[in-house]
């Protein structure tokens, strides 16, 4: 099993995921709503922590939901816990073995907040010390940088918000096809392959996105970082304007999702803004023929996702860029240097 047969196993995941733990997202939406949190406090490193930023917008537009980030050095380090009164907490791990992620979710226990852990290992310290598990069921993954597991988490927030919900049938309705849409994303490979070979010598960029798909840039810029050495800094559009853009010149990489949807017309205007005044180089994921088409790399989304589903998707043709990037850079795929599947923050 390599890192690329990995992102290729996403859509059947994805589907049984949607298939086997809707009881667990109807159980978790259940347990929040006897709760009535005043907030959602989620602890998270890594991949799993832009999985998060996810759900800060996710739970919040979708179901209203205020949602923080923990820091949990003010748990381990520190020693000093705040106070928790009225949280919900919830820890997401694909190990489920990070020290610190698990003292936020004991911490919580310890003060009588309800507790829930995402994770893709049922039996792990974190697991145990949480009220709920919601178990990601995404199957070994061998390859030390984080891809199935990723969209598994994403997908896992997306079943409960879609549990929350008044109107329980669109949301379902909608998640159903995310597999298909993956699948089709999976398609564009071999042109991925081809177009990256156009940045075999990029030694940094910017990424960016906003709104559902802040999350995405972050993870974007993640991979890139982990697998191909470049020194890539995710943005949204609105933190990008107010002065990294400085930094944007004649050929400059700025790699942008930018699908339909509520922040749109942000990223369209930004992405003109760098095609026509700063003349930077573009890759853009994007499902509108206008935005496509200032770049001088265009990756087409599928049409008509809704925007609270994109980042599921996006951060595929996300993956192969940076698969394909790191074989045109011939570095290794599976063993990055200085990385281990498994890493235990205090």
């Amino acid at each position: 099993m390599t890192l690329h047969s990995e992102i290729f196993e996403q859509p059947g995941i994805l589907g049984d995921l949607l298939q086997e733990q809707r009881q667990t997202a109807e159980r978790v939406a259940a347990a929040i709503r006897q709760a009535q949190p005043t907030f959602l406090l989620l602890a998270a490193r890594g991949t799993s922590d832009n999985a998060a930023r996810y759900a800060t917008y996710l739970w919040g537009a979708q179901n209203h939901l205020p949602v923080a980030l923990a820091t949990p050095s003010l748990f381990t380090y520190y020693q000093r816990p705040p106070r928790l009164q009225g949280a919900l907490v919830i820890g997401i791990s694909q190990s489920g073995q990070s020290p610190d992620i698990v003292a936020v979710v004991r911490e919580g226990h310890r003060q009588g907040c309800p507790t829930i852990a995402i994770t893709n290992a049922p039996h792990s310290p974190l697991a145990d010390a949480a009220d709920i598990v919601f178990d990601l069921q995404a199957g070994q993954e061998q390859a030390i940088a984080a891809t199935k597991t990723y969209t598994a988490e994403l997908m896992a927030m997306a079943m409960i918000s879609a549990a929350l919900q008044q109107d329980q049938e669109q949301p379902w309705q909608q998640l159903a096809r995310v597999p298909a849409w993956v699948q089709e994303m999976l398609q564009l490979d071999a042109q991925i392959a081809t177009l990256v070979e156009r940045y075999r010598y990029m030694r940094h960029c910017v990424v960016v996105g906003r709104g559902f798909n802040y999350a995405t840039a972050f993870e974007w810029a993640l991979k890139l970082k982990e697998l191909t050495y470049v020194v890539a800094e995710p943005y949204s559009s609105a933190d990008l304007l107010h002065g990294p853009i400085a930094m944007i010149e004649d050929g400059f990489p700025v790699l942008a999702i930018a699908p339909d949807g509520a922040v749109f017309d942000s990223m369209h205007s930004l992405l003109t803004q760098l095609h026509r005044e700063q003349r930077a180089e573009l890759v853009v994921i994007s499902n509108r023929e206008e935005t496509l088409q200032l770049a001088q790399s265009p990756v087409p989304l599928p049409r008509n996702i809704p925007e609270w589903l994109t980042p599921l998707v996006s951060i595929v043709a996300g993956q192969l860029f940076a698969y394909h990037l790191t074989q045109t850079k011939k570095y290794d795929t599976e063993t990055p240097r200085s990385l281990r599947k498994v890493t235990k923050t205090q």
